[in-house]
């Protein structure tokens, strides 16, 4: 059986997203999550906000669940600015999708409960909306699963509970690849089966398993 390591997974993963455009960024904890949340927003906006600015925008996101805050992606922000005028701040292009900032990083460390460290992260705009978790080739893909929700018990709310965003994960062993949404089933008392877990498959419902022939389609920019 070939083996390989998750960290040479996470490597190769990375190394592919960026050959197809995206963006590869070093952070390594909320801090720096939210510095780069900031740049690509003020980018986004073509604007640059104070720092008693950004924290409004830091408390109109971090409200509500699942669903509040997948509204919240879709939606403007009226932002009370400091000389008293409002601006509109959008969050995502919804219409031209393509045209928003794609970014990969991994290892970013949250401090909740427990301290966790999450394998790689996609952000859009700047905030973290695809979480993958990767387990080394030979593991079982439930193994993945079952580590996606310790992280969501113990440190997705942590802090400005950024991770809340995350509106898919994906799990893979290298040979095996699946995905399934962020969904409000999911609490701290019953948890998500992994039977709502799905594969991808091609035009001929061919299941697409392998993580770089998954990624090369499902994670292109204009598709995810």
């Amino acid at each position: 059986m070939t083996t390989q390591s998750e960290a040479a997974l996470e490597e190769n993963l990375i190394a592919q997203l960026v050959g197809m455009g995206y963006e590869s960024v070093v952070i390594s904890d909320e801090p720096e999550m939210l510095r780069n949340l900031r740049a690509q927003l003020e980018l986004h906006n073509e604007t640059t906000f104070s720092n008693a600015e950004f924290e409004r925008i830091l408390n109109h996101l971090n409200k509500g669940g699942v669903y509040d805050r997948a509204r919240t992606l879709r939606d403007k922000m009226s932002l009370l600015r400091d000389d008293g005028t409002h601006k509109n701040i959008e969050f995502m292009n919804m219409t031209k999708w393509c045209q928003n900032t794609f970014q990969v990083t991994n290892q970013v460390t949250q401090v909740g409960e427990y301290k966790n460290r999450y394998d790689v992260t996609i952000m859009i705009n700047g905030l973290p909306l695809v979480q993958i978790e990767l387990k080394r080739r030979g593991i079982e893909l439930k193994e993945a699963f079952n580590q996606v929700n310790r992280y969501r018990r113990h440190s997705f709310s942590s802090g400005y509970g950024l991770y809340q965003f995350v509106q898919l994960f994906v799990i893979s062993n290298g040979g095996n690849t699946k995905y399934y949404s962020n969904t409000v089933a999911y609490n701290t008392t019953k948890k998500e089966s992994f039977k709502f877990t799905s594969f991808w498959a091609d035009k001929d419902n061919k299941k697409i398993t392998e993580l770089e022939d998954f990624a090369r389609v499902f994670l292109e920019k204009c598709h995810v």
